[in-house]
C-alpha cells in the first residue's frame, strides 16, 4: 500500500494506528507475529519429545513449526540435528544449511553438522564448513566428530599435509580413543612409506638411504646388520648428521658386555659429540657406555651433565640414581626416581628401582605401591613385546638397559 494512501487515511478519520501498520506490512511477517506462541510451542514440545528419544514425534513438532514461520533459524537446526541423527544426511542438509543463512554468526554446532552431511555426500562444500566448525567449536565430541570427518576428507584427497595437523589435534583431545590412535598411526606410516619411496628414486645410493636401511633393521631387531648399514653411510659421508649416534647404540646395545665394542661405541659417541653437538642423549649414552666399563665418577658426570642440558631426560635421571644406589645413597636417589616415575609412568625399571629406594628409607608402604606399579607396567611391556614380536619389530623398553631380576623384591 502506497504510503500517501495511508497518510490520506489518518488525516481523513480517527483510526487505529496497529491496525493500518498491519495492513501495510508483509503478510509472512504478519503471520510470523500472530502464530509467535504457536511456534514456540511446536519447538518446546519439540525438545521434549527429543529429549524422551520419541523422534518421530520430535520430528513433526519441528516441521509444524517450520510451517508457521518458514524461517524460523531453530526449528530447521533442531529439524536438521535430528534428521542428521536419524543418518539422513541429504534431508539434514537442506535444513541445516537453511538455519546456517538464516543466523550465520551464532551457528558453529550447525556449521559443523552441515559440514559431515556434506562430505558424507560428496558435496565440494564440505571442506569450507568443516575447517571453519573445527577451528572453534567448543564442544569436544563434536569436535571429535568433525575433526575425523575432515582428516577423512583430506586423507582421501590425498592431502597428508592438511590431514598431519588435524590428526594430531584428535589425538590431543583423545589419547586414548583407539580409532584415532589407529588412524593416527595408519596416517604416519603412510606419510613414512611414501617418504621413504621418494628418497629410494631419488638417491638410491645415498648415505641417508644407507641410514634409512639401519634404521629399518633397528626396528626389526638386527642390530649388527643395521650397524653395518652405519658404517656404509659414514663411509659415504663420515659427518653425516645423528649417524655416528646412533652407530654407537647399535653396537652398544647388540653387546652391552662386548669390551671391544664398548670402546668402538665410545670412539663413535665422542665423534658425534663433535659433529652433532652436544645433547641430553649423547651424554647419557657416553654415561652409559663408561658405566658398563666401570668408570662411575666420570658415568654420574655425564649423566649429570645430561640432567643439566634437560632435567626432563627420564635417562639422566635413572642414570644418576643407578650410581646413588650402587653408593648406598637411596635418600639421594629418591629425588631423581620420583621424577623419573612422573615423567615416564610407564617406566618398568623406575618403579622397580624407586620402590627399593624407598624400602631401603623403610617407607614400606610407598614402597610396596610402586612394586605393585612395577609388575602391572612389566606385564603391560610383556603384552607389547608380544604384539611387535607378532610384526617382526623391536620395542625398547625401559628396563632393557639395566634389567631387575625376575621375580626379585626391593
Amino acid at each position: 500500500m502506497d504510503i500517501r494512501i495511508i497518510l490520506r487515511i489518518l488525516l481523513a478519520r480517527p483510526i487505529n494506528v496497529l491496525v493500518v501498520l498491519a495492513l501495510a506490512a508483509p503478510a509472512h511477517l504478519v503471520m510470523s507475529q500472530a502464530s509467535a506462541g504457536a511456534v514456540s510451542d511446536h519447538l518446546r514440545s519439540g525438545e521434549a519429545a527429543l529429549a524422551a528419544g520419541r523422534l518421530d514425534d520430535a520430528a513433526h513438532e519441528f516441521r509444524a513449526a517450520i510451517d508457521l514461520d518458514p524461517r524460523n533459524v531453530e526449528a530447521h537446526a533442531d529439524l536438521g540435528t535430528l534428521e542428521w541423527m536419524r543418518g539422513d544426511c541429504g534431508a539434514a542438509r537442506t535444513d541445516l544449511s537453511q538455519a546456517l543463512h538464516q543466523a550465520p554468526p551464532a551457528s558453529l554446532k550447525v556449521e559443523g553438522l552441515l559440514g559431515i552431511c556434506e562430505k558424507r555426500l560428496g558435496d565440494p562444500a564440505a571442506a569450507s564448513h568443516l575447517e571453519a566448525a573445527f577451528a572453534r567449536l567448543a564442544d569436544m565430541k563434536l569436535r571429535t566428530e568433525v575433526g575425523v570427518e575432515l582428516g577423512d576428507l583430506y586423507y582421501q584427497r590425498g592431502d597428508m599435509d592438511e590431514a598431519l595437523p588435524v590428526v594430531r589435534a584428535l589425538v590431543e583431545l583423545n589419547p586414548e580413543n583407539i580409532d584415532i590412535l589407529f588412524f593416527a598411526q595408519h596416517l604416519y606410516q603412510e606419510m613414512a612409506d611414501e617418504t621413504m619411496n621418494k628418497l629410494a628414486l631419488l638417491a638410491p645410493a645415498s648415505a641417508r638411504m644407507q641410514q634409512m636401511i639401519a634404521e629399518h633393521l633397528v626396528n626389526a631387531g638386527d642390530l649388527k646388520g643395521a650397524a653395518e648399514h652405519y658404517r656404509q653411510a659414514l663411509q659415504i659421508d663420515p659427518n653425516l648428521p645423528g649417524a655416528h649416534f646412533e652407530l654407537a647404540e647399535a653396537i652398544i646395545e647388540a653387546a652391552p658386555t662386548d669390551a671391544a665394542g664398548q670402546v668402538e661405541g665410545r670412539k663413535e659417541l665422542e665423534t658425534a659429540l663433535r659433529v652433532d653437538g652436544e645433547s641430553a642423549r649423547l651424554e647419557c649414552e657416553l654415561g652409559r657406555v663408561v658405566y658398563l666399563q666401570g668408570q662411575l665418577d666420570l658415568a654420574v658426570a655425564h649423566y649429570e651433565r645430561a640432567y643439566a642440558l634437560n632435567p626432563k631426560e627420564v635417562e639422566a635421571q635413572m642414570g644418576i640414581s643407578r650410581i646413588l644406589m650402587a653408593q648406598d645413597k637411596p635418600q639421594q636417589a629418591v629425588r631423581f626416581l620420583s621424577e623419573a616415575v612422573e615423567q615416564d609412568p610407564l617406566n618398568a625399571e623406575a618403579h622397580y628401582h624407586y620402590a627399593r629406594a624407598l624400602r631401603a628409607l623403610h617407607r614400606d608402604e610407598e614402597a610396596q605401591q610402586e612394586m605393585k606399579l612395577f609388575e602391572t607396567v612389566r606385564h603391560a611391556q610383556d603384552q607389547v613385546r608380544q604384539l611387535y614380536t607378532q610384526m617382526n619389530k623391536r620395542v625398547q623398553a625401559g628396563a632393557d638397559h639395566f634389567p631387575p631380576a625376575e621375580g626379585s623384591e626391593p
